[in-house]
């Protein structure tokens, strides 16, 4: 006779399938100890055997523990970003994940999806209508427990088709003399099938040399594929062709449908009804000096209760976009398809139409503006102690650059800074060393990687990269607006208000391990199994200032890291060491601020434009689309960046260059020109005639004389090959390297490619 398990004895196996029940019936992947004892009802000594065995079953690999999430091993979230890949032998469809960490976790596990036979799939689902192979989609997944081995482990519906397989293909167009056109397609992957055919009645206004988006039409029986020109985008040597190559090949949209402009052109400005009247607060933007809108403002002034003696009441006031972008209207519907502004050198495709974005929600100097505001009081020692959110109307009192406020506080105020300097911008800045006190404090992760910035000619031509001076100002707009973000998370978890968070995972195991693995190799310490906070990073990284390793450990830190991603659930901000963390501050710019917004005037009951009432499965659907859409804006961004350097390098075959390992493979290195930030690739086969083994620990290729090219070393570099439209650059190394230890133990030298002389 077996004796039943009580409830505060849980087995391995009650834990695991525990875990699993939990995630079919609510869809949440947030479950912690916290969750699991409250449900085995465990208190004291019995929770401490808990987190035994939890770090038994990590340790094991049967679940994964992230911060305060504990899971079962692999196992999707209950909304998914998938690829459909193809179909299995009964004709169904099968997709696998589009984000997933293969040197972690394994293969990607594949997901039937259910083709529309019975149970009403198939059927359009939130405007989507069905998948085909090729699509990518976002998918409602499930474990399928009746799977049989070697079947898909999910099954799955689509619940919104984001983008058709790429039946349009964007290529230089040319002309043959008998009138008709070949195309080339710019993009790696189509370029591997070959070029495309066109009718000479189908080039319509494209001429030789053009940039073009074409629609494959279909094969023929001999030849090339048959394509017919739908866009030009203007000749191929043009930089401003270079961002519409971007948003074609990422399928990013920039034209905003015809209800969407209707809508934004017969909106009014904001009135004063429900709304408290701030006007009188001296409220200043602060913004790079190109900035075309403005959606927040702040202020700052100490704080005259006797109970926080030398604290400070902070404003953080954001541009009121619920007010006139309304759930499921034309706007919010083109806002939530493209998720995100995407800035390029030479355009912006802003996330909301001009009228909306740059005349009624954008904070401009004396002009009458509605607004979210928060007012938060700390101590002096920057530890908020209280906050409160209204909906009010503002007047900027003034519009400034960083370089102005900073001017002005280092002695050199100008006319419109000097009668601002004492009321406005010296107890701003008071405040500012306030929040640095409580952000030592809070020891965030503290990575110096200086952003660049291309600066274009008045023709949109190539002209330099610069990187602007960190400034005292840039801080202090971040940490107010890092404030800010943590009041409105906090308020909505008080009120039990679904929201959509900001989240940052701490480092996987593996990522850890190999970081330690590295840091052994230079003499560098990580103990192994402790928990790791930002503070320990920050350690290593102060540890390593100013010495030879500096550069390569702050790059392999770097991608020790998790990508931060928008979630409906909550576990945390690592790199920020913040427990609750939502995007509140750039609704104009950001969807995922407008949904806080929106969830904020829905808690508080601020009146119109709240969040509707929808299940967690439709906000895990909008996260999962805009954490996409941000990920596709950055793709374009540096593949734009790319292209724009290799176009301005093109003239320059030959030249020699400065720069810095960026990456190591087997076959070959990553490099990063110093001077302008261009990326560029040496194979392995051109550097040298001996052998070279790549040292997975050390990031390294190294030959058995022991001449070693390893991350983040200074080398110097030949031009040999530039391609502008991919972006491409191809070197060749000319000096540097280092001369180092090579393998002890000959057997274990893994032979990378054969190098060989350069042919230039």
């Amino acid at each position: 006779m077996t004796t039943k398990k009580t409830p505060q004895q849980p087995s391995r196996e009650d834990l695991l399938a525990f875990l699993q029940r939990e995630r079919e019936a609510t869809g949440a992947r947030k479950i912690g100890v916290r969750e699991i004892a409250r449900a085995f009802g465990l208190k004291g000594d019995d929770r401490v055997a808990l987190k035994r065995m939890i770090a038994t079953l990590a340790d094991e690999g049967a679940i994964e523990k992230r911060g305060r999430r504990v899971n079962k091993k692999g196992a999707l979230p209950p909304v998914v970003l998938v690829d459909i890949t193809g179909r299995d032998r009964d004709g169904e469809l099968i997709a696998t994940p589009v984000e997933w960490d293969e040197d972690e976790l394994g293969p990607a596990p594949r997901i039937l999806i259910h083709s529309g036979r019975g149970a009403g799939f198939g059927k359009k689902l939130s405007g989507a209508p069905v998948a085909g192979v090729g699509d990518r989609a976002l998918v409602r997944a499930e474990p399928d427990h009746d799977a049989e081995a070697g079947e898909p482990p999910y099954t799955g519906r689509v619940v919104k088709l984001l983008s058709r397989a790429r039946n349009r293909v964007i290529g230089v167009l040319k002309i043959e003399p008998n009138g008709n056109g070949r195309i080339l397609p710019i993009d790696k992957k189509q370029a591997g099938r070959g070029e495309l055919s066109v009718a000479s009645a189908d080039i319509g206004e494209g001429k030789d040399g053009d940039l073009v988006a074409v629609d494959v039409a279909g094969k023929t029986r001999f030849g090339a594929p048959r394509a017919r020109v739908r866009e030009t985008l203007g000749s191929v040597t043009s930089e401003k062709a270079v961002s519409l190559i971007a948003l074609r090949a990422h399928d990013i949209p920039d034209v905003f449908r015809t209800e969407a402009i209707a809508e934004a052109e017969r909106a009014r400005p904001a009135t004063m009804h429900g709304r408290e009247d701030w006007r009188d607060l001296a409220l200043v933007t602060i913004d790079p000096p190109d900035a075309k809108d403005h959606d927040d403002a702040v202020h700052a002034a100490p704080d005259v209760s006797p109970d926080n003696e030398g604290g400070f009441v902070l404003t953080v006031a954001i541009a009121d976009v619920a007010y006139y972008v309304k759930p499921h209207s034309p706007l919010d519907k083109d806002a939530v398809e493209r998720g995100n502004s995407v800035y390029f050198p030479d355009r912006v495709v802003p996330m909301l139409p001009e009228r909306i974005s740059n005349d009624l929600c954008s904070l401009r100097e004396n002009e009458d503006r509605p607004a979210m505001a928060v007012r938060m009081r700390v101590t002096s020692k920057g530890r908020k102690i209280g906050h409160s959110f209204h909906r009010v109307m503002m007047r900027s009192r003034a519009k400034l650059s960083y370089q102005q406020a900073q001017a002005a506080i280092d002695g050199r105020p100008d006319e419109k800074t000097q009668p601002l300097l004492d009321s406005v911008l010296r107890p701003l800045y008071a405040a500012h060393e306030a929040l640095q006190h409580a952000r030592n404090l809070r020891a965030p992760l503290d990575l110096d990687l200086p952003e660049r910035k291309i600066l274009l000619k008045p023709d949109g031509a190539f002209d330099r990269v610069i990187i602007p001076p960190r400034l005292d100002a840039h801080r202090l707009i971040e940490e107010f607006m890092i404030l800010a973000n943590v009041a409105a998370a906090e308020t909505l978890e008080e009120h039990r208000q679904q929201l959509i968070y900001r989240a940052h995972d701490e480092p996987s195991k593996e990522k850890v391990t190999a970081l330690s693995e590295f840091l052994a190799t230079i003499g560098v310490k990580l103990a192994k199994g402790q928990v790791l906070k930002p503070e320990h990073f920050n350690v290593i990284l102060a540890r390593v200032k100013g010495l030879e390793h500096e550069n390569i450990v702050n790059e392999i830190i770097l991608r020790t890291q998790a990508q931060a991603e928008y979630t409906h659930e909550n576990y945390g901000h690592f790199g920020l060491n913040l427990r609750r963390y939502a995007h509140f501050t750039s609704p104009i710019r950001r969807y995922a601020d407008l949904i806080v917004h929106r969830a904020l005037i829905r808690a508080l009951k601020l009146g119109d434009g709240a969040l509707p009432e929808m299940p967690v499965g439709e906000l895990a659907e909008i996260a999962a689309r805009i954490s996409a859409a941000e990920r596709r804006a950055m793709a374009a961004e540096r593949e734009t960046v790319d292209r724009l350097i290799a176009h301005y390098l093109v003239d320059q075959i030959g030249a020699r260059f400065g720069a810095r390992i960026s990456g190591v493979t087997k076959s070959g290195l990553f490099v990063r020109l110093i001077e302008t930030g261009a990326d560029g690739f040496v194979p392995a086969a051109t550097l040298g005639r001996e052998y070279y083994s790549y040292d997975e620990a050390s990031h390294s290729l190294t030959s058995r004389s022991g001449m070693s090219y390893r991350l983040a070393d200074i080398i110097e570099v030949r031009l040999v090959e530039a391609a502008p439209i991919a972006g491409a650059l191809r070197f060749e190394v000319v000096g540097g390297g280092e001369r180092r230890t090579p393998p002890r133990n000959p057997k274990s030298f893994k032979p990378g490619p054969r190098g060989g002389r350069s042919k230039r």
